[in-house]
């Protein structure tokens, strides 16, 4: 490989700067005052300064004019180096040249005023001569404070010129973390009070007389009073042993026995029940627990450039005219704006995407058009990637503005600002990408966005996890309504029970006379003294199933049904779905339920065909891989790109820690429990079929065909449940006996159902 004359210029002017700088350096440190110098003469010479005769006097010159600023003057020399021999061109060199000659004369200056102290080997002012000059004039015109705040100043403008150092992202970043520990001290403190404001109304009711007022009711009784215990109850029931409990005993009881007139009837089981920290203040988890992210690399402006004109003459070359309007570079690609010249279609524009790639030696290539403009926007990988942080996400406006207990945070727009999105709008949410593609890690970071919003009490799970391996993670926290759930059985029994829950859930909203959960936990929380107790608060359900293609495999009819109805009807009750799959063929993905899923993310995938099949339309099969994803919004047909932010395992077995010492999963047993003697219980499906019997019958008699297979098209039902519709229509004498390979023979005619004496 031959290497360019100017490459091996750069190579030696770097070492040589690397080589000037070591010296300068060790000349400094090693400064003795002894030494025979510039300003000192001694007899016979001696210099103990390891550089010798060149190194004391340069160092004893440069020490007596600057002072300590002189130990600043080898850092340049080493950046020159490194970027030279890296073969880096030097940005804005002039700026950074004037950025650090201000930058020695502010700190000279500042040592000067300061009157800095020195070591005794140091026989010189801490500023040098040009400080203490500088610093004289200044006290002159400013006296001694203006002049420190001038040359601090000074400083700190000299240090913006100079290097990547950004006053706005320090004081937002030092703000929000001084605004995080403000706000954990303000709530410790609220809850001191209120646990210091109980401990002296119990002390207050202690020492006087309990005085029983007369009301116009009954007293209660022992069922009563026993109701009134706590709900989780760590003792014994029964009668106090001493006064005081006696005393406290009945404050409790006497706040019960008010609610218990209006509130008779108990909690049904169906109901989702609170969790047991809500006997406790919930917090929600700090975001220390997240890594903090890191600056992105700086913006190489002569790079984009280059890559823009080879990308026109890339199009030149092919008869495609036209220019780069604008570059936007962003955190995982550059947006390169081309507008093409008139009478270009836009499909050659596209068509040489694998061009553009070779030319512009990039990964992959996504051509797509801009919105409200008329130019094309080619996205271009970026040679160094940044690395998006949930953190970052997480203080970012998007998702600190949404009010919503079921935000997601996904990541980072092409243009670098922070996205999140509204689950309750979507409202069900369906993944899909190949393995390796970040779909695992997304999964993770939109429950680890709930987690952040919600409470137990607002928000509940059911993880269904076939593969065993990702949602583990989460087992044990406070928000599941169920353990993992792992047989896909139980998640066919589970998605049944969230059918049954959507159901009663709806009934409970009539009654109120109300169309949405939102609506009912308002109606709850403003009328609460005069509902009746099965109207209780009720939370959101996310139903997380991370392989569905498992599902469909072992149980597809009943988990296709369960996911249908509850995609068409369980939206305004708060119940809402994250189907992920890495399996996205029609198969998997059936008609019905790309139709009820309007909203869908897909990660990178392996064919295009993948990619009509989540997206409708080609592009995910250009997508580079590690949480980068194309978002399908209901709000709009146009595809969103977002660059999928990344969650570490340590992170999350941080978060769900935190989540575990605040309280205990309130398991329902019931949900998983399902029908276990449904091959038994003959008598229960000849009634779920005799109701299909008649509809069958009739259509069979209709159409005069005869045959399972026409069954299974017609009602979408199994092989064998069709076969048993035929065996039963053949004793009933409305069709004959199976003939082979031929369809049985219909033996009643068309009317035989609009007879009065038909069944």
């Amino acid at each position: 490989m031959s290497v360019h004359p100017k490459d091996k210029t750069s190579e030696v002017i770097g070492l040589l700067s690397l080589a000037v700088a070591a010296l300068l350096s060790l000349a400094l440190v090693t400064y003795n005052s002894l030494d025979s110098s510039f300003s000192v003469s001694t007899y016979p010479e001696r210099y103990l300064n390891r550089i010798g005769k060149i190194g004391s006097v340069t160092a004893d010159l440069l020490f007596q004019y600057i002072g300590f600023s002189a130990f600043l003057l080898p850092v340049p020399l080493l950046l020159v180096g490194y970027k030279k021999i890296r073969n880096r061109s030097i940005e804005f060199p002039f700026v950074k040249l004037l950025g650090f000659f201000t930058l020695i004369a502010g700190l000279c200056a500042l040592l000067s005023l300061l009157s800095v102290p020195r070591p005794a080997r140091f026989e010189f002012l801490p500023g040098g001569v040009f400080g203490t000059v500088l610093a004289d004039h200044l006290i002159l015109l400013l006296n001694p404070i203006g002049s420190v705040i001038l040359t601090a100043t000074v400083i700190v403008l000299s240090l913006l010129l100079i290097t990547r150092f950004s006053l706005d992202k320090t004081i937002a970043w030092f703000g929000a973390r001084d605004w995080n520990i403000f706000a954990a001290w303000a709530f410790r403190y609220r809850e001191w009070k209120k646990r210091r404001a109980g401990h002296r109304e119990l002390e207050r009711v202690e020492k006087q007389p309990v005085v029983l007022k007369p009301v116009p009711r009954p007293a209660p009784t022992l069922a009563e009073v026993e109701l009134a215990d706590p709900p989780f109850g760590g003792g014994p029931k029964g009668k106090p042993e001493g006064p005081s409990g006696r005393t406290h005993k009945e404050i409790v009881i006497n706040r019960d026995e008010r609610e218990q007139e209006r509130l008779p009837e108990p909690m049904p089981a169906h109901r989702s029940a609170p969790s047991r920290t809500k006997a406790a203040a919930y917090r929600l988890p700090p975001v220390d627990f997240l890594q903090v992210p890191e600056s992105g690399p700086a913006v190489n402006e002569k790079e984009l450039l280059d890559r823009s004109q080879k990308l026109v003459a890339k199009y030149a070359e092919f008869g495609v005219s036209g220019s780069v309007l604008q570059i936007h570079p962003g955190p995982v690609v550059t947006t390169f704006e081309f507008k093409p010249e008139a009478g270009v279609r836009y499909s050659r524009i596209t068509s040489m995407a694998d061009d553009l790639c070779l030319a512009l030696k990039a990964e992959s290539i996504r051509i797509d058009r801009l919105a409200g403009k008329n130019t094309v926007g080619i996205e271009v990988p970026n040679l160094s990637r940044q690395k998006i942080l949930l953190r970052d996400i997480f203080e970012g406006p998007a998702f600190q503005r949404s009010g919503s207990f079921l935000t997601l945070g996904l990541g980072k727009l092409i243009n670098g600002d922070t996205y999140a999105a509204d689950l309750t709008g979507m409202p069900h949410l369906l993944l899909a990408g190949a393995t390796g593609s970040g779909k695992s890690v997304g999964l993770n970071c939109m429950v680890c966005s709930i987690l952040y919003k919600a409470s137990p009490a607002d928000v509940r799970f059911i993880m269904i996890d076939p593969k065993r391996l990702e949602l583990g993670l989460y087992d044990g926290i406070p928000h599941l309504l169920t353990p993992i759930v792992t047989d896909p059985r139980q998640a066919a029994n589970a998605l049944a029970w969230a059918v049954g829950e959507m159901e009663a859930r709806y009934k409970a909203l009539a009654q109120l006379g109300v169309r949405n959960i939102e609506q009912y936990n308002e109606e709850i929380k403003n009328s609460r003294n005069g509902l009746a107790e099965e109207n209780q608060h009720l939370p959101y359900i996310v139903i997380i199933v991370d392989e569905l293609a498992d599902l469909m495999m072992t149980a597809g009819k009943e988990v296709e049904g369960s996911l249908t109805r509850l995609a068409q009807m369980a939206r305004a009750i708060g119940i809402h779905l994250i189907l992920a799959t890495q399996r996205p063929s029609v198969d998997v993905l059936t008609g019905l339920i790309k139709a009820n899923f309007p909203c869908r993310i897909s990660f990178r995938v392996s064919s295009k065909v993948d990619s009509r099949t989540i997206l409708d339309c080609n592009g995910a099969e250009r997508l580079l891989g590690q949480g980068d994803m194309l978002f399908l919004s209901p709000r709009t047909s146009r595809l969103i790109r977002v660059h999928g932010a990344y969650i570490s395992e340590k992170e999350i077995a941080q978060v769900t820690s935190y989540l575990k010492t605040q309280g205990t999963p309130e398991y329902q047993e019931e949900i998983l429990e399902g029908d276990e003697e449904e091959d038994s219980a003959l008598t229960e499906m000849e009634d779920l079929e005799d109701d299909l019997y008649q509809e069958a019958a009739r259509f069979v008699v209709e159409t005069g065909k005869a045959s399972t297979s026409l069954l299974q098209r017609r009602f979408r039902i199994g092989y064998g449940r069709a076969a048993r519709l035929l065996d039963i229509m053949q004793h009933e004498g409305v069709v004959g006996a199976p003939d082979g390979s031929k369809a049985r023979e219909v033996l009643v005619a068309s009317n035989y159902f609009d007879e009065p004496n038909s069944n």
